[in-house]
């Protein structure tokens, strides 16, 4: 059973790649995921905020009492030209490549156009086989458009490929006027690969403290309808990549996936939930799946569901949404509500 695909120029032994989490945050257990059958493993996110506050605590320790002495002023250059960024995950990059054998993918977390894109070439030096640009932007401006929203996310991709040559993703949310549009003009800009999607943790309200605080939720299966959805309609029509990642928790949610046109399928939640062992439980329910219906490569089944090969193309668009509506039949209940 040949379970081998293609992700940014990268031969990966199988399409089940780990994706950025606290699970990459030790190199044990980046080894565990190999030993366990992660094809590559995507490190987790070092965020802009980090670079912007070592930035801003460099240049505060630089200048203290400067301003004693004006002309000492001049004896320091200002933020915008330092270039540095926590040395800790560059050298976790280089540790991971030492001790292991599969792809490491690094992981970039921002919303900007700024220094922190600079980063992306120490990332490269350090060895990681791919960058992958999770970019998490939540316009509040009501003055801003649409277009300038866009424009933000190409900024970001062509400042990062124009300093680095190894492969770059972005890792981007399904919330778009034109997804398809959007996803056009990304490939366009020499994306090499489409993470989708992006799952926005949104913020809840403590009631008890009267705070607004963080909150994580686990994906779960329903979560990987859209990308399958978004991932099928673009198969085909895109040079770059794809990779599915939200709600894949089982072999037969990777399986779609592959089926939709996606060359890898990544884990966060499932491993989170149950273990890095699941990376093997899922290889092994793909193995047996395809044994059973005489598939002998993963080859044969990309994009064999897609929107491009589906007997009923209207299936991923408007008309699927009447067809459910309709097939629906609810539930009979007494008046006891039994």
């Amino acid at each position: 059973m040949n379970l081998t695909t293609r992700y940014m120029g990268l031969t990966l032994r199988t399409p089940l790649v780990p994706s950025a989490s606290p699970l990459s945050e030790e190199i044990d257990q980046i080894k565990r995921m190999e030993e366990a059958g992660a094809a590559a493993v995507v490190m987790h996110s070092l965020f802009e905020e980090q670079l912007r506050l070592e930035r801003y605590e460099l240049h505060h320790h630089l200048t203290y009492g400067t301003e004693s002495f004006a002309e000492s002023l001049t004896y320091f250059p200002e933020p915008a030209q330092f270039h540095i960024g926590p040395e800790e995950y560059l050298t976790h990059i280089e540790q991971a490549k030492a001790s292991v054998d599969i792809p490491i993918i690094a992981s970039l977390n921002g919303s900007t156009v700024g220094g922190w894109t600079d980063y992306a070439r120490q990332i490269e030096q350090a060895g990681a086989d791919a960058l992958e640009l999770n970019i998490y932007y939540v316009p509040t401006d009501m003055e801003m458009t649409g277009e300038a929203v866009e424009q933000t996310y190409l900024d970001i991709l062509k400042t990062v490929k124009s300093v680095v040559t190894i492969p770059v993703a972005v890792k981007l949310s399904p919330f778009f006027s034109n997804m398809a549009h959007m996803v056009k003009r990304l490939d366009s800009a020499g994306a090499d690969a489409l993470v989708l999607f992006n799952r926005f943790y949104q913020p809840d309200i403590n009631l008890e403290t009267l705070e607004v605080e963080p909150n994580v939720l686990l994906s779960t299966p329903q979560a990987m309808r859209l990308p399958l959805r978004w991932i099928a309609i673009l198969y085909g029509r895109i040079q770059a990549d794809m990779a599915a990642t939200s709600g894949i928790h089982k072999a037969t949610d990777a399986l779609k996936m592959l089926m939709a046109g996606a060359q890898v399928t990544m884990l966060c939640s499932v491993l989170l939930r149950h273990g890095i062992a699941q990376i093997r439980v899922i290889e092994e329910g793909m193995r047996a799946w395809m044994e059973e219906h005489e598939y002998s490569s993963v080859q044969q089944l990309q994009g064999s569901m897609s929107q491009k090969n589906c007997p009923d193309p209207s299936a991923f668009e408007r008309a699927q949404y009447t067809r459910a509506l309709q097939s629906y039949k609810p539930v009979e209940r007494g008046e006891d509500g039994t």
